[in-house]
């Protein structure tokens, strides 16, 4: 392998110089940078990261704490953030906490403690106050996203205001029979943001006078299976059926389209259907939706990090993340 001395010699600089110039720490003029660099390159070296790590104190690895890896939602956020560390030269190490408290207890207990990161990031995991202690006793940047903690610096969504968002926006084009699928209880978990959501739909119904109807609430498990079932059930059951249905996530708005179209319902023309996510797949099925980035949710709380890690006085990095309003498709005027 390629050492250090050899790149110093053909840049002809000092292997201190090339130190500094390789790892964006300490003054190196421009012109040396770009020989350490040219040097670097046509050599092929590779900074050792357990040199660099011994050198600096740093790890150059920030570890995210996830509840999925296989939701879409989950992967999408942890993307964004992946790119944006990968950009300035951090690796990853992920934490699935899972339904077993035993792993999520370990999660915190231990693997958090054994120094292999230099900062943290926690996506919509609802910490409680000795995980939050816990978290805070490894002295690290911590930055979360999701619900907020009062503890720490969070990014977060106003999912009450999203929900009310998308149900306006069906209310504003006449519909007053509007369904909602949600989510069964036992994916109520961390912020409750199913119920969040089912709130804001019912502030809006509510601020609109429209009495809420207990026949037009279907649960579902936030999955496109989910919301095809539960949309069956809305629209294959006797008596009257909605005009339009709000769901909790893009991928159960996306089911619910596939099963209006199975039943013979025309979208838009019988039926409007507004989601929640900014799925990837939104504009394939013309999905109307309220996108909250997910990929960015992931870029800003990994700036947010790097931001803490490169400034030796900590800022608060509290702030409500963006959400819009994208009409596609699926909605149209009763």
């Amino acid at each position: 392998m390629t050492s250090i001395d050899e790149v110093a010699k053909l840049a002809g600089v000092s292997t201190a110089t090339v130190s500094r110039a390789l790892s964006g720490r300490g003054h190196v003029s421009a012109a040396s940078r770009e020989r350490v660099l040219s040097a670097a390159n046509k050599l092929g070296y590779v900074v050792s990261s357990r040199a660099s790590s011994l050198a600096s104190g740093r790890t150059r690895n920030v570890g995210v704490v996830v509840p999925f890896l296989d939701r879409w939602f989950f992967s999408t956020v942890l993307s964004g953030v992946s790119s944006a560390l990968m950009r300035h030269g951090y690796d990853i190490t992920l934490y699935n906490i899972t339904a077993d408290r035993d792993v999520r207890r370990e999660v915190f207990a231990t693997a958090l403690r054994r120094q292999r990161v230099d900062a943290i990031i926690a996506v919509s995991i609802e910490l409680d106050e000795d995980e939050t202690s816990q978290l805070l006793a490894l002295g690290l940047p911590v930055i979360a996203i999701g619900g907020p903690n009062p503890r720490l610096d969070t990014l977060t969504v106003d999912d009450v205001a999203v929900a009310e968002l998308a149900t306006r926006h069906l209310l504003s084009l006449g519909h007053t029979d509007i369904a909602h699928i949600g989510a069964n209880p036992e994916f109520d978990l961390d912020f409750h943001i199913p119920t969040q959501r089912r709130q804001g739909f019912e502030k809006a119904l509510a601020d609109a006078g429209i009495p809420l109807n207990p026949a037009y609430l279907e649960p579902a498990d936030f999955t496109v299976e989910g919301g095809y079932r539960a949309a069956k059930q809305l629209l294959g059951r006797p008596g009257p059926r909605p005009t339009a249905v709000f769901a909790a996530s893009d991928e159960m708005a996306i089911g619910a389209l596939l099963a209006a179209r199975d039943l013979g319902f025309r979208v838009p023309g019988d039926l409007s259907i507004v989601g929640i996510d900014g799925h990837e797949l939104g504009e394939f099925f013309r999905l109307t939706t309220v996108d909250q980035f997910p990929i960015g949710q992931g870029e800003l709380a990994a700036s947010a990090v790097l931001a803490k890690l490169e400034d030796a006085a900590p800022t608060a990095s509290h702030g409500e993340l963006p959400y819009e309003l994208i009409v596609r498709g699926t909605t149209a005027r009763i």
